[in-house]
């Protein structure tokens, strides 16, 4: 655990001193620490960069965790971690934090069980407070989730590692081909390559409370590309034992981050389901435009029937000042006296002509055309004889509909796993794998596509289709593997060929595959002397052979 022999700890930028672990993670190991210039106690953390990594790979994880500090330092916040030093240490930085003494909330789950509705919106309304605190310093999280939030034996909620955190306006530090942040807390914008913004930690937020009260997370699946599949794709099952949290955690899942629950909104509700009471579910967009707002602190009401001029409409949800019951009044009124008037004109207009049609062609052996009441024919048509059967079935002509607008595809590509060495063919585990995002421009649609390396060697060339249904959402993600038999570098990329012509980007992949050869005295595939045929097999399956499995 990176400590010198002997019995006196390691002692870091001569200062803090190594006292015993506390945890491991993704990122390493964080200890429990003493300052020794200040006499306090400190949790340190270290990297332990993996062996299998390059130089600049390395190089890049210390630039992620300087980062996490740096980002992590510039929030001031009772449920932010603080960052007291960035140490470096054998060319390495080290973090020094805050020692927070609790538990993580992912053990406490694991431990107890599921929450209740009021518990989880209390550590749900405490996270969300520090999250619209690094929101408003200029920092993303991105990877909220149970294991990142403690809970401190002083009653605290404390946000932690910033590992991965975004400064807005800044470039991002990740690995080559890394999906940065847990599958199933990633939200759908940035499961698709998009930029994130603060909507996209409100989300993980709202996964964090869903697995807080149902106990495992909405979207989680058995491989990490089959959850991002899901984040995307699927709905949100709805939650069976979230009670009153249920409309905040529905409102921060939204799929779309233009409607998410805003940040300042889901928090005070939060804390009214944590003391007890219960909220209403949040509108949809179509709904919101229907708001009415009234005095200064009254909620939105529903619009009202128009009530006498003077007179103050009033209900249990805010109050409708009179100057805007009487413009609507107004304006009622006026569309009504403009119905009456088109409408008496439409009459007068129609009678005329039809008293003309009759002293032009009494007797005549035409058949008549109609019109529906109040709806005049249009100037300079033909006379009914002269008409052709579609028009006289129509009682009266519509503008030509406008050409429906053509449909567009588009088809990115980004790698999951950009490499493999080992025995071939990989098994699908661990082979090189990406994932096609498809995007239609509407839906229903059916999308004919293939995969195209740049050998023409692809382990699945054929022509496949992917349908959106009408209704449904109009991107979806295609997941994808090559397994070659031999080692070397391609490429491959999706191309469309229907609704219309396109391809993606090409990403690459490596193979390297490591020769595998039968133990001594492997048995061949020959066959003996006049015994019966046997299938060949390969010196893997030579080698199983061999000791009897």
């Amino acid at each position: 655990m990176s400590e010198v022999p002997g019995s006196e700890q390691r002692l870091i930028a001569g200062r803090y001193r190594l006292i015993s672990p506390l945890g491991r993670g993704g990122m390493g190991v964080v200890w429990r620490g003493r300052d020794e210039v200040l006499g306090r106690e400190v949790a340190v953390k270290e990297v332990l960069a993996p062996p299998a990594l390059d130089t600049p790979d390395v190089r890049r994880l210390y630039a992620r965790l300087e980062r996490e500090a740096w980002a992590a330092a510039r929030i001031s916040h009772r449920n932010v971690v603080t960052v007291y030093d960035v140490a470096t240490e054998d060319g390495r930085p080290w973090i020094v934090m805050e020692l927070v003494r609790g538990l993580a909330l992912s053990d406490v789950l694991d431990a107890e069980g599921p929450m209740s509705p009021g518990r989880a919106a209390h550590i749900g309304a405490e996270v969300l407070a520090a999250l619209r605190a690094a929101h408003e310093a200029g920092v993303l999280h991105r990877d909220v989730k149970p294991a990142n939030v403690l809970l401190a034996t002083d009653g605290r909620v404390v946000l932690t590692d910033f590992g991965i955190a975004m400064v807005m306006g800044t470039q991002t530090l990740t690995m080559t081909g890394e999906v940065v942040g847990s599958p199933e807390f990633l939200a759908p914008e940035r499961a698709l390559g998009r930029t994130p913004g603060p909507a996209s930690d409100l989300w993980s937020l709202g996964v964090l409370l869903y697995a807080a009260v149902e106990g495992h997370s909405p979207f989680r699946q058995e491989t990490p590309l089959s959850t991002l599949r899901a984040v995307v794709d699927e709905e949100l099952p709805p939650p069976r034992r979230a009670g009153p949290l249920a409309p905040v955690i529905e409102g921060l899942l939204r799929k779309s981050p233009a409607e998410r629950l805003p940040a300042e909104e889901a928090e005070h509700q939060l804390r009214i389901v944590a003391a007890g009471g219960t909220v209403r579910a949040p509108l949809g967009r179509s709904e919101a435009t229907t708001l009415v707002t009234g005095p200064p602190g009254a909620p939105p009401v529903l619009p009202l029937p128009a009530a006498p001029s003077g007179a103050t409409t009033t209900t249990a949800r805010g109050t409708v000042p009179p100057r805007r019951t009487g413009a609507v009044l107004l304006i009622g009124v006026l569309v009504l006296l403009l119905a009456l008037g088109w409408l008496l004109y439409a009459l007068v207009r129609g009678d005329g002509q039809g008293h003309q049609g009759s002293a032009s062609g009494g007797g005549s052996s035409a058949p008549s055309v109609s019109h529906s009441a109040g709806v005049p024919p249009p100037s300079g048509a033909r006379s009914p004889s002269a008409a052709s059967p579609s028009a006289s079935a129509s009682p009266s002509p519509s503008p030509s509909p406008s050409p429906s607008p053509s449909q567009s595809v588009e088809v990115t590509m980004r790698a999951v796993r950009g490499s493999y060495d080992g025995v071939c063919p990989a098994p699908s585990a661990s082979a090189p794998a990406m994932v096609a995002v498809f995007t239609v421009g509407r839906t229903p649609a059916d999308v004919e596509y293939r995969w195209v390396t740049r050998d023409g060697q692809s382990g699945d060339p054929g022509w496949k289709t992917l349908s959106f249904p009408s209704g449904g959402p109009s991107t979806r993600q295609v997941p994808h593997t090559e397994s070659p038999e031999q080692s070397g570098s391609n490429e491959v990329h999706a191309e469309v060929r229907s609704p219309v012509r396109v391809a993606s980007n090409s990403v690459a992949y490596k193979v390297t595959c490591e020769k595998e050869t039968p133990t001594g005295g492997a048995s061949s595939s020959q066959p003996p002397t006049g015994g019966p045929s046997l299938p060949a097999v390969r010196p893997r399956q030579a080698a199983l052979v061999k000791v009897g499995r």
